[in-house]
């Protein structure tokens, strides 16, 4: 008897979040192009077979009912219309073309090039910007890590991450590991240091999240206090000579000028003002000082608040005068397969080399507002008021790609507002999202199911791995991967043709060598390597000869290299520059994980193991010392002291956290991270089945005061709008704190293809103006609100 035959399980990974989790699916239907099971992969190299429930929406992503088939192009009368791609792309390139001629690429602003799984189309988008000289880029990390990134580059000169799979001391500041994840296999390691008598967990938060549930120590924080409690856990250790005065002598600079920030303050004073008992305070400082390791990791509950870059400074401090840098079980330098930094910066090029050149390196402010850029980005939250002005340099353009500001940002009236005011606007994207829908163009692309992809998250220690994702699908038809739209656009803005890559293509023909009568699968990896091997050369001298190649590089790639490579992985061909790269600038590194010999050939050995293993590739093993050398300040020590923040930690002696308005006597956290929210690439909601969506949670005297009861309709009030949300009576939360989900408000077409706003738009009730001082990050988790029964 015949049996059927199963469905076979198909590697890929998450894109919920930046850890994405190997996966392994099953596709079918009746089309054949559904995700019907999903599980985790135990040869994914670091999430080992981990997994969560959220990766189970992957399917709802997929087979979105607002997915475009069509370039769609804005008439007149604000309605859209459908036009094919040879239309689509003239017309965009004739526009920004257009654009860059009369006003120049200071002109544009680009927002986006890539979420929590795809990174590789704004690779490609890079070319473009290029080809315009655009100057000012931003994306949701310039509202939520700029200022952690600058405190960094500042302490230290590189970026690290916390081992919380080896720490005594696991400390999570405005951060819920349980429902934001944030490190290989989360939920089972909170669940281990719960578990271990000989560790402990401190979590800092105005909630009982989940994790804070689980911790030893819950300083429940007043909302917006967090800076008040970080310093006063400093001084505790400061005041009672805790700290590692040896360990900082050794490896720090500028202890003796932070020391007496915190000798005089008076330690009950600033656990008064952040709601925290003396003694829990004096508890978990004495924990972490006697600890043999500790790791902290801060993320939007603190980034997205009042003192925002400030709690970033003195996190680290907490961390550093303990010691708690460059050993097992502390932060350590990760080794990046490639810097977002640098890709934030349009800096494509390794550090081994000189960069190459861009016009975003030449500003450190934004044109009209003067806002700081860091890392190459401005501040979202200024984004609109660098549009609506009559300045000469507002922006008068913008390409977005892979995002949703009219959604994500601050005050998404005005952000729409912004986007229709601008003289050309761009958007490339998967679904006719928010943004979309204020946009001149928007053109289709491939789902990330549907094409090589891969994300730059990357910040494992002491082994790190990198995953190109193999698509699942054919593309949807009437969609074109990321790398197609910008290949085509610059063909179009006549910057390449096909006698840039005729060169190229003719080194490539060493692949249809034939040798002997061997079978292709034997030699099939030495003639790549050969065919490669003189590729190689023959870039390096087109590189000297034409001055399009090094800017235009990603482009180039796909139209010659990528069309050798195995269907659907033509993008990947940019991730053999990257190999090249990453090995000539981490040897070492590389060696250790395997990839030796001379840097162009192991770095051409590690992008052919990264084909070839489905389930990604371990491209680093880095170890402490190296950590150590990573640091990009003089001697390798870290420097303690920030000039610019130190007074903000002496105000804290005289000043109160700004919430006190008898108008608005609610502190509203605008975005929370539960089971029913991830982010918003998966816009249909229907996969949500149990309880209720949406829903504003609220401490349950607070909810009496009201005359409410759980279920309740009310309405919810800030100074920029107003809604009407259900309450939801939790233990979650403090009284006077209120909380809305994350990620949800998308307006998602019915049965019938009419738009229906499912859930809390957070953004409707957020404004720009609530920023911080340095970093411009908007104070999303402090919201002035008023509530009152419907």
């Amino acid at each position: 008897m015949q049996t059927e035959q199963q469905p076979e399980w198909k590697k890929t990974a998450c894109i919920l979040c930046a850890i994405n989790c190997g996966l392994e699916v099953q596709t079918g239907g009746d089309d054949g192009r559904q995700i019907l099971k999903i599980r985790g992969d135990d040869d994914h190299p670091l999430s080992k077979g981990y997994v969560c429930e959220k990766s189970q929406r992957m399917n709802y992503y997929q087979q979105g009912a607002d997915r475009l088939t069509s370039p769609m192009r804005r008439r007149a009368d604000g309605t859209y219309e459908a036009v094919d791609w040879d239309t689509a792309i003239r017309e965009v390139a004739q526009n920004l073309k257009a654009i860059k001629q009369k006003y120049g690429g200071e002109s544009f602003l680009y927002y986006g090039g890539g979420a929590q799984g795809n990174h590789l189309g704004g690779g490609y988008g890079d070319a473009t910007l290029k080809a315009l000289g655009v100057k000012y880029r931003s994306n949701a990390l310039a509202q939520e890590k700029t200022g952690e990134f600058w405190v960094q580059g500042k302490m230290f000169g590189t970026g690290a991450h916390g081992d919380f799979h080896h720490c005594e001391v696991a400390i999570f500041l405005g951060k819920n590991p349980w429902q934001s994840h944030g490190f290989a296999q989360t939920r089972v390691l909170l669940k281990e240091i719960q578990k271990d008598p000989q560790r402990a967990m401190i979590v800092i938060d105005p909630r009982v999240s989940e994790t804070a549930a689980m911790a030893e120590y819950h300083l429940q924080v007043k909302p917006a206090t967090d800076a008040w409690c970080l310093a006063a856990l400093i001084a505790i250790i400061v005041q009672n000579n805790w700290h590692k005065a040896d360990w900082l002598a050794q490896h720090t600079t500028s202890f003796a000028k932070i020391a007496p920030l915190f000798a005089d303050i008076n330690i009950a004073d600033y656990a008064k003002i952040c709601g925290v008992e003396l003694s829990l305070l004096q508890a978990a400082a004495q924990r972490i000082a006697q600890a043999k390791s500790v790791s902290i990791f801060e993320d939007l509950g603190t980034q997205m608040n009042q003192h925002s870059t400030l709690n970033s400074y003195l996190q680290r401090l907490l961390a550093t005068v303990t010691g708690n840098y460059g050993k097992e079980g502390a932060a350590n330098a990760y080794v990046p397969f490639f810097s977002l930094a640098k890709a934030s910066k349009g800096e494509t090029g390794g550090s081994s080399k000189k960069a190459s050149p861009t016009p975003a390196n030449k500003g450190r402010f934004s044109p009209v507002t003067q806002s700081k850029i860091i890392i190459g980005l401005i501040p979202c939250n200024v984004i609109p008021d660098e549009i609506l002005t009559d300045h000469p340099k507002r922006f008068r353009a913008m390409i977005i790609e892979s995002g949703n500001p009219a959604h994500s940002l601050a005050d998404s009236q005005r952000m729409r507002e912004a986007i229709r005011a601008l003289e050309f606007s761009l958007v490339i994207d998967v679904a006719m999202t928010e943004t979309a829908r204020q946009a001149s163009y928007v053109l289709p692309a491939s789902s990330q199911f549907e094409k090589a992809e891969a994300t730059f998250f990357n910040m494992e220690f002491p082994k790190n791995a990198f995953h190109v994702r193999q698509p699942l699908f054919e593309p949807l038809a009437g969609t074109l991967p990321e790398a197609e739209i910008h290949a085509r656009l610059l063909e179009a803005m006549g910057e390449l043709s096909e006698r840039d890559y005729q060169p190229l293509r003719l080194a490539l023909k060493l692949d249809q060598i034939k040798l002997g009568q061997r079978k292709l699968g034997d030699i099939h990896i030495f003639k790549e390597s050969l065919a490669r091997k003189a590729f190689a050369a023959a870039f390096v001298t087109q590189a000297a000869l034409s001055k399009k190649v090094v800017p235009y590089a990603p482009i180039i790639l796909y139209r010659t290299l990528g069309q050798t490579l195995p269907k659907g992985m033509e993008a990947a061909a940019l991730v053999w520059a990257l190999s090249l790269f990453h090995v000539m600038d981490n040897p070492k590194t590389a060696a250790r994980a395997g990839f030796t010999g001379l840097a162009p050939l192991a770095g051409d050995r590690l992008f052919q193991a990264i084909l070839d293993n489905p389930s990604g590739v371990v491209y680093a093993d880095r170890n402490y010392q190296e950590s150590w050398q990573a640091i990009k300040l003089p001697e390798h020590r870290i420097e303690l002291y920030i000039a610019e923040l130190v007074g903000e930690i002496e105000k804290l002696a005289t000043s109160q956290p700004e919430l006190t308005d008898p108008n608005y006597p609610f502190v509203l956290s605008a975005g929370e991270r539960r089971n029913d929210t991830a982010n918003t690439a998966v816009r249909d909601s229907s996969w949500y089945k149990r309880g209720r969506f949406g829903t504003l949670r609220i401490h349950a005297q607070d909810a009496a005061d009201l005359g409410c009861i759980d279920g309740d309709v009310v309405q919810l009030t800030t100074p920029r709008g107003s809604v009407q949300v259900p309450l939801e009576i939790s233990k979650m939360m403090q009284r006077g704190h209120i909380s809305l989900p994350n990620g949800q408000g998308l307006q998602y077409p019915n049965a019938n293809g009419e738009l229906i706003q499912q859930g809390i738009a957070p953004n409707e009730l957020t404004d720009t103006s609530r920023r911080d001082f340095f970093a411009g990050t908007p104070w999303h988790k402090c919201v002035p609100a008023q509530l009152a029964k419907v």
